[in-house]
């Protein structure tokens, strides 16, 4: 008889562990479906991308796929934009020439010599970029940065390229550092610039002097962002190659070439100049950069002094509202 409950009891506990352990497996079973469905929305949360107005489908399908790759870079991932007609509109005139010429029609006796060269010397030249920091020499770094917020707010704010702006936030988020890279003069643009984009305003990289005591010099700092100057600011300031960079023009073919990743190109010339065999435009399409359009449109009470006082050419209008 006690023999025979003995083996009752065992058989009950061995009843009883295979219950436990038909429990423990139904939750382990469980545990890793959920498991994996969250890895699957991981997965798929990490792969969305939020389409960028005013950019076309293929635009943005280019960007998904440099995003996602980026994701897997160990250490810097940087950005570099190109200023005016890439992430600020320049027409009719760029923010550097209005907002130059409005502050020297104020003082009409100063530095005429300056003055008259910069009237003709071309405004995309090596010289005229210089110049225009050797008009202002003499003037607080403070005051030069106001003088562009200036200008920025009376006659630019609708100019910002919001499909740029928006990369930008994007990149942001991805944790790229985010640069500007401009031939237009450094502290005229770094203030305004840094608070649109929210980036540090070191971030600003333009036609520099070497600053004493506050008040900016004629001392050129080199090298100078203008053509293959760029490429060589990015090597001299960011000190890293960059993941993108974004120009608009022949003057930052040498910048945009030195991205190890995407190349993208904003509203290029298909005018080909006097020194070259194809437009920048071709050369885009031939080495397979990615090319945005974005409208940039005067507006026509904007007042013009670049070219209706000191006879500075027109920048070229870029409607695209009928082809999308």
């Amino acid at each position: 008889m006690v023999i025979k409950n003995k083996k009752n009891n065992r058989d009950r506990m061995i009843e009883r562990q295979k219950r436990k352990n038909k429990i423990v497996n139904q939750f382990i079973f469980q545990f890793v479906i959920i498991i994996n469905i969250l890895l699957f929305n991981s997965c798929e949360t990490n792969n969305q991308f939020r389409q960028i107005d005013g950019l076309t489908n293929d635009a943005n399908q280019q960007l998904k796929e440099f995003l996602i790759k980026s994701r897997a870079e160990k250490g810097r991932k940087i950005a570099v934009f190109d200023g005016d007609g890439t992430v600020l509109g320049q027409t009719p005139h760029y923010l550097a020439d209005e907002c130059m010429y409005r502050w020297a029609s104020q003082r009409p006796n100063h530095r005429p010599a300056v003055i008259d060269s910069l009237k003709f010397q071309s405004n995309v030249s090596l010289p005229y970029v210089q110049n225009r920091i050797r008009l202002i020499a003499g003037m607080s770094l403070e005051e030069y940065r106001n003088l562009g917020e200036d200008c920025f707010n009376d006659y630019y704010t609708e100019k910002i390229f919001v499909p740029m702006k928006n990369l930008i936030n994007i990149l942001k988020s991805e944790d790229f550092e985010v640069w500007i890279v401009t031939a237009s003069p450094e502290g005229m643009y770094q203030q305004f610039l840094s608070k649109v984009f929210q980036i540090p305003i070191t971030r600003i990289i333009g036609v520099k002097s070497v600053i004493r005591d506050g008040i900016i010099t004629d001392q050129i700092v080199h090298p100078v962002p203008q053509d293959h100057g760029k490429k060589e600011a990015i090597e001299t300031f960011v000190q890293d190659v960059p993941l993108l960079v974004a120009g608009n023009s022949r003057g930052d073919k040498e910048m945009i070439e030195y991205s190890r990743g995407l190349k993208l190109i904003v509203n290029p010339d298909e005018h080909i100049a006097t020194d070259q065999k194809e437009s920048i435009a071709d050369y885009a399409k031939r080495n397979n950069w990615l090319v945005v359009r974005v409208n940039d449109i005067p507006d026509s009470n904007f007042p013009s002094i670049s070219s209706k006082k000191y006879g500075k050419r027109l920048n070229k209008t870029r409607d695209y509202s009928g082809s999308k």
